[in-house]
């Protein structure tokens, strides 16, 4: 059974959030974008947990087909559904994201990871316990002052069957391969706890051929995950699974290669990475980007302020890269890059606002007759998409699949901007309608 999952998104209650991040609208947005597995996210905040609880019930897994030799029995690990949904396609999954500042190797250590947790009642005891001595209140993405290793320890003393990992690995200021605060390997980040962390999520500014590069990483599985601080994002970054069950320990083995039935991540769904925030190098203050070849040239300093540079994801990936073309490894699982629909639609029609009226409802549209956003931009053939849309969407759309896009790849803390249409090819559009 193919199952779409997006693991790591926020709750209104995260900085930074939309107000809209409820779990009521989380599962109508998934139901319009294709989503059949949402993280919670947030659930070391005592409100958002709250809801959790009182808003979600936990659902039975789906029958084995056939025995299961050898495998331990994890009946305690669950998913959910809202309660009164008029179906269970939108299942939940307990997760969140924190933020770890601590000091190790004689440097300030600034590292985000993703919480997977079994069930409600081990969520209930680590709140408990990371309540005793840390701040959990302020904010949904809560920041602690632990090492990775506490953290895996609280973790794992509660329930084995925690899966804790390294959110976005690369970006500058808060990831274990970060520029500024991060590790150069993994063991030097997790330490004892090494071979407990089966997994990372690339980031938005990264993609699997990137992450390739790195031997190092090559045992791991290979997360994508939207990070949504809206709900318009959810699923700009998604994993697709084909699962013999669904519930959580499915889920739990395939990511930790511990799968013993016909369970698998197919592949990834990617951002262009050049639209990540900290694709490039650069400062946005002086408004000045460079390439890696081009910051190695300046030596890392900016010709504007001649202050040093904020590398990039990019520049970072080539630091510890030993293998420079990128080839998938084995086992690896493939990948497809999107581009959202509002903003394919926004450009086939020449609107900067993707959320005007006339972008919302050709959106809603689209939606009603060809299915969900996931399927539109990855399953359905173009000329089923043209015979339903204005041919500039489709061929958007097209666009969008093969790669044929420009460019201008984001740094420092700024989206890059990905073009579909030309100037010339937009003037032309704008007379056709």
């Amino acid at each position: 059974m193919r199952q779409i999952a997006d693991f790591h998104i926020h709750s209104k209650y995260s900085r930074a959030c939309s107000r809209d991040l409820t779990l009521v609208n989380i599962d109508a947005m998934c139901r319009r974008k294709g989503v059949d597995i949402i993280g919670t996210g947030d659930f070391t905040y005592p409100a958002w947990f709250k809801s959790i609880q009182e808003e979600l019930q936990k659902i039975s897994p789906t029958p084995s087909p056939s025995p299961s030799l050898g495998r331990e029995n994890l009946s305690d690990g669950e998913l959910y559904v809202l309660r009164n949904a008029v179906d269970d396609k939108i299942k939940f999954i307990l997760t969140s994201e924190v933020a770890l500042i601590y000091k190790k190797n004689n440097k300030c250590r600034r590292v985000h990871m993703v919480i997977h947790a079994p069930n409600i009642e081990a969520v209930a005891e680590l709140n408990k316990q990371l309540d005793k001595n840390y701040n959990i209140r302020s904010d949904g993405r809560p920041i602690l002052g632990m090492s990775i290793e506490k953290l895996c320890e609280i973790c794992f003393a509660i329930h084995p069957k925690f899966l804790i990992y390294p959110a976005h690995i690369w970006t500058p200021w808060f990831a274990i391969f970060g520029s500024k605060s991060g590790f150069d390997s993994w063991e030097e980040a997790f330490g004892e706890y090494a071979d407990k962390i089966f997994a990372y999520e690339t980031g938005l500014s990264s993609d699997p051929e990137m992450n390739w590069r790195v031997s190092g990483l090559d045992k791991f599985t290979l997360l994508s995950n939207s990070d949504a601080h809206s709900l318009s994002n959810i699923a700009r970054e998604a994993n697709v699974f084909e699962l013999a069950r669904i519930d959580y320990n499915e889920i739990y083995n395939v990511i930790t290669k511990n799968d013993t039935q016909k369970s698998f991540l197919d592949y990834t769904i990617e951002f262009y990475p050049e639209e990540g925030m900290y694709h490039f190098d650069g400062h946005r203050d002086c408004g000045f980007s460079s390439s890696g070849d081009e910051t190695k040239r300046l030596k890392c300093i900016c010709p504007k302020c001649k202050k040093p540079l904020i590398l990039g994801v990019d520049y970072r990936v080539s630091e510890l890269a030993d293998n420079q073309q990128g080839r998938k490894s084995k086992g690896s699982n493939g990948f497809k890059k999107v581009v959202g629909l509002e903003k394919i639609i926004a450009e086939a029609l020449n609107i900067k606002n993707r959320n005007s009226k006339k972008v919302q409802s050709i959106y809603n549209e689209m939606i009603n007759t060809l299915g969900s956003e996931l399927k539109i931009l990855i399953d359905l053939p173009i000329a089923e998409i043209q015979s339903a849309a204005l041919p500039s969407i489709a061929l958007g759309i097209e666009r969008a699949r093969s790669g044929n896009l420009i460019i201008q790849p984001g740094f420092d803390g700024q989206y890059g901007v990905v073009k579909i249409f030309s100037e010339e090819e937009k003037v032309v559009q704008k007379k056709m309608l």
